[in-house]
């Protein structure tokens, strides 16, 4: 799929399916099989007469990857003051569907606890601060499909695991704006997080902070709020009066 992903970007115009199978040496058979996979998903396109040329899709995802970079770049300074003033692992995550993907994170160095918020890390949306604040913003319908489609396993004692206590959790979460991991998916681990929205409401990312269990302090939850606004405030969010809008 690379291959032809890099013959089909040093193409200005579209390319036949012979083309293609002779300059990634491909089977004429095996690549048409590979495109009409890439076709189905819009990361290539099939022209009238048959020939192939990069997608939209491309589009999106370069995008998307684009918006997380920038994401990271306006989010490590104000993390990092965050992180001096607590004293906690602050962590910076993005939703990949059913996952958290933890993409920027400051240690603090003195847990004991094996945290689970490494670069690169994944983690199900229903046990993670983060995942909760994407969960929130999914209707009711989008809950239900991502219970069934997962079956909500649990990790700990305090994993939620059934549909009713999500549904109850995440009301909660938009009742106070924050969300919360009660060792949830780690023994002795706690987090709060807070949403990261772009120029246009939408929630691009969640910032949480983790803790050992005996150094968790609820009185966190403002810190961690004040920090995410700063952060979508540098990527151009503008946060409305009370009323205005759902998502000010």
């Amino acid at each position: 799929m690379t291959a032809l992903l890099d013959v089909l970007a040093g193409h200005n115009d579209p390319v036949s399916l012979k083309q293609l199978a002779l300059e990634t040496r491909l089977h004429p058979s095996t690549a048409h099989r590979i495109l009409a996979a890439m076709a189905v998903s819009g990361i290539v396109e099939r022209s009238d007469t048959g020939a192939y040329r990069l997608g939209i899709r491309l589009l999106e995802l370069g995008n998307l990857v684009k918006s997380r970079i920038n994401i990271r770049d306006s989010a490590l300074p104000l993390m990092q003051r965050l992180h001096q003033r607590v004293g906690e692992s602050v962590n910076l995550g993005v939703r990949q569907g059913d996952e958290i993907v933890y993409v920027e994170r400051t240690s603090s160095g003195r847990s004991s606890v094996r945290v689970v918020h490494l670069v690169g890390a994944r983690a199900p949306l229903h046990v993670t601060a983060v995942g909760k604040l994407y969960l929130s913003e999914d209707g009711a319908e989008q809950v239900r499909e991502y219970a069934r489609r997962t079956g909500l396993p649990g990790f700990t004692p305090t994993s939620i695991t059934t549909l009713p206590a999500l549904e109850k959790e995440l009301e909660r979460v938009r009742r106070h704006g924050v969300a919360f991991d009660n060792e949830e998916i780690e023994q002795g681990l706690r987090c709060i997080a807070a949403p990261v929205r772009d120029e246009s409401g939408d929630l691009v990312a969640g910032l949480s902070m983790s803790a050992p269990a005996e150094r968790y302090d609820a009185d966190w939850a403002p810190l961690v709020r004040e920090t995410a606004e700063a952060i979508s405030a540098a990527m151009g969010h503008v946060k409305r009066a009370a009323g205005t809008s759902p998502r000010a």
